[in-house]
């Protein structure tokens, strides 16, 4: 280790009178102290990455990345005082052969500059050609898509083409709380196993890149030329702004349009989502106009120049919180040729339990105006997309192949999300799934989600497999596999009969569990994690989540996807949907069906061990 001089100017001297101390640095790694709150890096060595020491507990602090004397960029970092929690990257390749300054500031209480050095990142930053994200995390899941590292939340550009769906996401790559949003990048052939990429999108001047949306512009309209592949962003700074971007090689690298912003509102909107409308011959972009409560329907020649045509909302639906990320698209009823519209909202907070949440609207759109669908009395419904804590930021993939709707989700609640125990990264997205509409009981339209079909590729042989078996107040006991952190997936179909109700009661050995009601005289389901593991992270999080199961026959099938820190599940293909997050100390061991009120019939159980990916 080299040992650096630094000049300390004393705050109780005068300016001419100096000391002088010594502190720890990697090689390569100059650190300079200007005051209790500035301190200046220079690097002089060779390495691909600089490793930023962070500490969470740590407010964040400024980092201005100098290339030869020119800010490049300014990232936060939670820089680490009296410990390091982990390390992140900064990649130094694209400055190779220049001189590079990090001009740092933080907020750090310290009385004077000899109390500053020796805050722990100064001594532990370090220079590296490689950065492991081999998984440290006991809550890592199996076969949910995460990032390598560090924070993400809403999922967004999403886009197929060439055999592969691209997905990108809020992403901070410095560490694993929300800031300097960025656009992440994973692709997918089967939305099963993901490949990731290089960041996508990062912050510019106008600001950090928040959500937004992708399209295969097959037609040149834009002038970018035939397939390329268009984003709209909105761009974050003290005001919001939507900006776009192009590719031409498939979703990997994107140019900034150099006209940005091509949409400013004197009022904060964000999250622009796009589609081509066929029947007008013209695209179509919806924007959350978020503190308004509403969404803003703008067309568009070009992808450049856009024209305010309506707006949806106001007053109408759950109204409690911000209205973010909106999706319109339009799908078949099943069992008919009746087509709707569906207008996907998400909201932060105002969830049926609190937190964020994803509803939505059935209606018409003439491609201006959207109307959405009454009930009997008149009134516009307040749908749920889903009816668990952890399910945001909903949104569809543009250019699905053979007419798809497939959706993914955010799996967390603003409310705890970054109190969550992990730390290498934050945050899953739930299962793909694709889109439905149906016709209920009390004949309105809802949306249904149902796994994607590629998801059975996950099944390894049955564990267990059994049919027609009584179930009464003694219960009936099968073993989960324990392989792979207990990652597994149960098919169970259930006729109440005489039941007043069923439990389904997910287990382990440490007495943890998650149990699942389905009431035959509500007809609902419900989801109670209260005692599923660890839950004292948060006061929002121990909770009992209901659901209705929209059946009159008293049966219910169920598909239950157990993965290392989540539970979904899907009733009646699709038509009840509720996810949560779990994290217990153990895997669950065992799942138990009991009846009361009388004899209930398990009249199939199949438990499939999920395959190494």
């Amino acid at each position: 280790m080299n040992r650096i001089r630094i000049v300390i100017a004393s705050s109780l001297m005068l300016a001419t009178s100096l000391l002088t101390a010594t502190v720890s640095a990697a090689d390569g790694v100059e650190v300079s102290h200007l005051g209790v709150n500035n301190t200046l890096v220079r690097i002089t060595g060779a390495g691909k990455y600089l490793l930023l020491p962070v500490q969470e507990s740590n407010d964040d602090a400024k980092v201005s990345i100098l290339a030869d004397g020119k800010i490049e960029k300014t990232i936060n970092v939670r820089l680490a005082k009296n410990k390091v929690d982990y390390f992140v990257p900064f990649d130094l390749a694209p400055y190779r052969g220049h001189d590079i300054l990090l001009n740092i500031v933080t907020t750090q209480n310290r009385s004077n500059i000899r109390e500053a050095k020796d805050d722990a990142c100064w001594k532990n930053l370090t220079l590296a050609d490689t950065f492991d994200t081999t998984n440290r995390e006991k809550y890592r899941p199996v076969y949910h898509h995460t990032p390598l590292y560090g924070w993400m939340n809403d999922p967004n550009g999403m886009f197929y083409k060439d055999g592969r769906w691209h997905l990108y996401y809020q992403w901070n790559p410095y560490g694993s709380k929300w800031q300097n949003m960025t656009w992440g990048h994973s692709s997918s052939a089967d939305l099963v196993r993901w490949e990731h990429h290089p960041a996508a999108i990062e912050a510019n001047g106008l600001g950090t890149v928040f959500s937004g949306s992708s399209v295969v512009d097959s037609a040149n309209t834009a002038g970018f030329g035939s397939d390329a592949v268009v984003a709209l962003y909105t761009s974050a700074d003290v005001s919001q702004t939507q900006s776009l971007a192009h590719s031409s090689d498939g979703g990997m690298t994107f140019e900034i349009y150099p006209g940005n912003p091509i949409l400013t509102l004197e009022s904060e909107a964000r999250d622009p989502n796009m589609f081509w409308d066929a029947d007008n011959g013209r695209w179509v972009l919806s924007l959350a106009h978020a503190l308004d409560h509403e969404m803003l329907f703008f067309t568009s020649p070009d992808l450049k120049e856009w024209t305010l045509q309506g707006s949806f909302g106001k007053g109408i639906g759950a109204q409690d919180g911000v209205w973010e990320c909106p999706d319109l698209f339009r799908l078949k009823v099943d069992g008919s040729g009746e087509e709707k519209w569906v207008l996907v909202c998400n909201i932060n907070p105002g969830g049926p339990f609190g937190g964020s949440a994803t509803q939505y609207f059935t209606g018409d759109f003439d491609g201006k105006t959207f109307i959405a669908d009454t009930d009997a009395e008149g009134v516009i419904p307040t749908k749920w997309m889903d009816y668990g804590k952890d399910h945001y930021a909903t949104v569809s993939w543009s250019d699905a192949p053979y007419n798809r709707r497939v959706l993914i989700g955010w799996m967390s609640n603003w409310q705890y999300a970054g109190e969550v125990p992990t730390m290498q990264y934050r945050s899953a997205n739930t299962l793909p799934r694709e889109a439905g509409l149906f016709r209920a009981p009390d004949g309105q339209l809802y949306l249904s989600s149902e796994p994607v079909a590629e998801l059975a590729a996950l099944r390894d042989k049955p564990s267990v497999s059994v049919r027609n078996k009584t179930a009464g107040g003694n219960g009936r006991i099968f073993p989960l596999p324990q392989s792979n952190g207990g990652a597994c997936e149960i098919i169970l179909g259930l006729d109440s009969r005489k039941a007043d109700s069923v439990n389904v009661r997910i287990s382990n050995k440490a007495g943890e569990s998650v149990i699942l009601r389905y009431d035959t005289k509500a007809h609902t389901l419900s989801f109670d994690r209260r005692s599923s593991g660890i839950t004292d992270f948060s006061q929002d999080f121990p909770t009992v989540t209901s659901a209705p199961t929209f059946e009159t026959d008293g049966k219910l099938s169920l598909r239950i996807f157990i993965d290392r820190s989540s539970i979904e599940v899907f009733g009646n293909g699709g038509k009840t949907v509720m996810t949560n997050l779990v994290f217990p100390t153990e895997p669950y061991s065992s799942v138990s069906v009991t009846a009361n009120g009388g004899n209930a019939r398990i009249e199939n159980l199949k438990i499939y061990p999920i395959k190494e990916l």
